[in-house]
C-alpha cells in the first residue's frame, strides 16, 4: 500500500479488510502526499500528520456538537427513520458538545472523578482480573479468547461497578452500545442498522434514567450520585446532562478500554522482545502502556464541522465542510514519533493524541490506564507462556474504533 496514489483512491478502500488489518502504510501515504486531503466522494477533509491533528482538536472553530448533522444528512434517505431522535440523544454526550457548555459540563463531571473513587476502582480492577485469569485456569485448556473472556468483561464490570448498576446487566450495555459503535463507524450503514442504533440510544437512555431514579431514592457513592450532587456555586447537571454522560462512558468504556487491553495484547505478542522486557521490567507498564495507545490506537479517527472559514495546511477550509482528524495516524507520524512503526516501550516523549487533545481529552483516561496496566501486567505475570493461538486476526469492521473482534491465545 506504500505506493498508492491518494488522488485516485477509492475511498470504499477505507472499508476493505486490508485497510481494516493495516491502515498505517495508507496514513504514511497520506502523510507524504497530501496530509490535508480533500477527499471528494466523501466530501470530507482528511488530516493526518500530528502538525495539524493536534491543532484541530483543540480548535473552538471545528464544532462537535454539529458534527452529526452533516453525517446523517449524507445517508440515503431511506435511513432517515427517526435518526432526529439518534441525534438528540448523542448531541448530549460529553464528546458531542462545544465550549462554553463543553466546559460547564466537564467542570461538574470532573468533580465526581475524585480520587477516592479512582483508588476504590483500582481495588475492584485488580480482583476481577484476578477472577478472570482464575477463571480460564480453572478450565484447564491451557487457552483463551483474551478479548471474550477478558477485555471485554473486565470494563464492563468496572463500568457496573463505578455507576453503582448491578454487573449482571452488562450483556444489555454490550447488545446497546454494539449496534450505536457499529452504526457511527461505517459510511455503508443499512437502514435496519439505522433502527438497532436507533434502539440502543432509546434502550441506553432509558436504563440509566431508572438508575437516577433509584439513586435519588437510595444515595450511594458511586459517580452517578456524585453527578448528581451539586457544586459549591450550585450548579447542577440536568437529569438529560446526566443520562447524556452515563451514556458516553457505556460507549468509551466498553469499546475503548476493551481495544486498548486487546490491541495492546496483540503488538506485544508481535514483538516478543517487548514483551519478555515488560514481563521481566513489570515497573516498566506506565511507559508500555502510553506506548501501546500511540503505536494501535483505540480510537482512530474523530470527525467535526466547520463553524467558519478556516485553513490548515495551507489548504482552505470553507465553513460547513467536515473535517476528519485522523489520531491513528498522527500518533504514527514520522515527523512527531521517530520510527514510528517500531512498538518501543521505553519511548521517550511520547506525547500521543489516543486520548485526544486539548479541551476534548478523554475524562475517563485517568481509568482507562489504570485498567489496561493492571490488565497486561497481571496477564504477563499468571502467564507467562502467553501466545497467540494463530498468526491471523480478525478486526472489527469499524473506521473509528479499531478493535479485534477475538484474540485466541495459549499458555
Amino acid at each position: 500500500m506504500s505506493g498508492v496514489d491518494v488522488r485516485t483512491f477509492d475511498p470504499d478502500q477505507l472499508f476493505s479488510a486490508e485497510m481494516i488489518a493495516d491502515p498505517y502504510p495508507y496514513y504514511h501515504a497520506l502523510q507524504r502526499e497530501d496530509p490535508v486531503h480533500w477527499n471528494e466522494r466523501l466530501q470530507i477533509w482528511v488530516l493526518t500528520r500530528y502538525a495539524e491533528v493536534a491543532p484541530a482538536m483543540r480548535d473552538e472553530r471545528i464544532s462537535y456538537h454539529e458534527k452529526m448533522k452533516p453525517f446523517l444528512s449524507k445517508l440515503p434517505e431511506a435511513l432517515r427513520l427517526d435518526l432526529d431522535e439518534f441525534e438528540r440523544h448523542v448531541s448530549t454526550w460529553l464528546g458531542h458538545t462545544d465550549p462554553p457548555h463543553h466546559t460547564r459540563l466537564r467542570g461538574l463531571i470532573h468533580r465526581a472523578f475524585v480520587p477516592r473513587l479512582m483508588e476504590h476502582m483500582r481495588l475492584h480492577i485488580q480482583t476481577r482480573v484476578n477472577e478472570l485469569i482464575d477463571t480460564v485456569e480453572a478450565e484447564g485448556r491451557g487457552e483463551m479468547d483474551v478479548i471474550w473472556d477478558f477485555a471485554y468483561p473486565l470494563p464492563a464490570s468496572v463500568i457496573a461497578e463505578m455507576l453503582g448498576v448491578p454487573a449482571e446487566d452488562h450483556q444489555l450495555f454490550k447488545h446497546w452500545t454494539d449496534d450505536i459503535v457499529a452504526f457511527m463507524g461505517t459510511a455503508r450503514a443499512q437502514p435496519d442498522d439505522a433502527q438497532r442504533a436507533l434502539n440502543g440510544v432509546r434502550g441506553l437512555s432509558e436504563y440509566v434514567r431508572g438508575v437516577i431514579a433509584e439513586h435519588r431514592q437510595r444515595p450511594r457513592e458511586t459517580l452517578i450520585s456524585g453527578l448528581m450532587s451539586t457544586d459549591e456555586n450550585g450548579g447542577q447537571l440536568s437529569e438529560d446532562e446526566i443520562v447524556g454522560v452515563c451514556s458516553g462512558l457505556f460507549i468509551a468504556g466498553h469499546e475503548t478500554t476493551t481495544n486498548l487491553i486487546g490491541n495492546g495484547m496483540l503488538a506485544l505478542l508481535r514483538n516478543r522482545d517487548q514483551l519478555e522486557k515488560l514481563r521481566d521490567n513489570p515497573n516498566l507498564i506506565n511507559s508500555a502502556v502510553e506506548e501501546l495507545l500511540r503505536y494501535d490506537s483505540p480510537v482512530q479517527r474523530s470527525w467535526g464541522v466547520a463553524l467558519d472559514d478556516m485553513e490548515i495546511g495551507g489548504k482552505r477550509i470553507r465553513a460547513g465542510e467536515l473535517v476528519l482528524k485522523m489520531l491513528g495516524a498522527a500518533n504514527r507520524d514520522p515527523e512527531q514519533f521517530p520510527d514510528p512503526d517500531t512498538l518501543d516501550i521505553v519511548r521517550a516523549d511520547n506525547r500521543h493524541i489516543a486520548f485526544g487533545y486539548g479541551f476534548h481529552f478523554c475524562l475517563g483516561a485517568p481509568l482507562a490506564r489504570i485498567e489496561g496496566q493492571i490488565a497486561i501486567n497481571t496477564l504477563l505475570r499468571r502467564l507467562p507462556n502467553i501466545r497467540l493461538a494463530a498468526p491471523d486476526v480478525e478486526w472489527h469492521p469499524n473506521i473509528a474504533f479499531r478493535g479485534l473482534k477475538s484474540l485466541p491465545v495459549t499458555f
